[in-house]
């Protein structure tokens, strides 16, 4: 929020972040209120890395509205508000024809925000995101543990699967809205 690339940051979340700055003003909503936040909504560009797990929700259809839904109805949102660039964190291998639920969800997220033709398109696809959760996830914290490892062997076309910190994704973000030029970059 310290860049003087952006004078406000607006952020829509599902519940309160507790941070305070001057450039940050936030909205509490998730995907049955978002529409009425849309007037609050005015950007240039947007910014998701919404996603849960299927272990923190269960239900399909629930799992589904979240990791697809939202997240394309915020970029029609935003597209219609006038926004020109979409940048969207899925996952390493999202392919909409997957028999694999989460692959296959992030898949056909990035098709039906693709469908909306923005100016700009930056997908990003991170492996397993590394770095700590508020939540407690102890296995997720060993496979952590074991990915740092992996990550020394993963070299050429595996890189891809290397393991990766939120703030680096997020580094990346910002670093290609600095830069658009191309109109789909993943």
């Amino acid at each position: 929020m310290n860049s003087t690339e952006y004078g406000q940051v607006t952020v829509v979340v599902r519940r309160s972040l507790n941070i305070i700055h001057p450039k940050l003003k936030t909205l509490i909503g998730d995907y049955h209120s978002l529409t009425d936040l849309k007037e609050n909504i005015v950007a240039d560009e947007i910014f998701i890395a919404l996603g849960t797990t299927l272990k923190t929700t269960p239900n399909k259809g629930e799992y589904y509205q979240t990791d697809h839904d939202y997240p394309v109805l915020a970029s029609k949102i935003a597209k219609e508000a006038g926004v020109k660039s979409v940048f969207i964190v899925t996952a390493v291998g999202a392919n909409a024809n997957s028999k694999i639920t989460y692959v296959k969800t992030k898949g056909e997220t990035e098709r039906d925000i693709l469908a909306l033709d923005f100016d700009h398109t930056h997908i990003f696809r991170p492996s397993m995101l590394m770095g700590s959760r508020k939540e407690n996830r102890p296995l997720e914290k060993s496979i952590q543990k074991i990915w740092t490892v992996v990550n020394l062997i993963l070299i050429e076309n595996l890189k891809k699967y290397r393991g990766i910190e939120g703030k680096d994704v997020a580094k990346s973000m910002v670093k290609a809205a600095a830069n658009q030029s191309e109109k789909v970059k993943i």
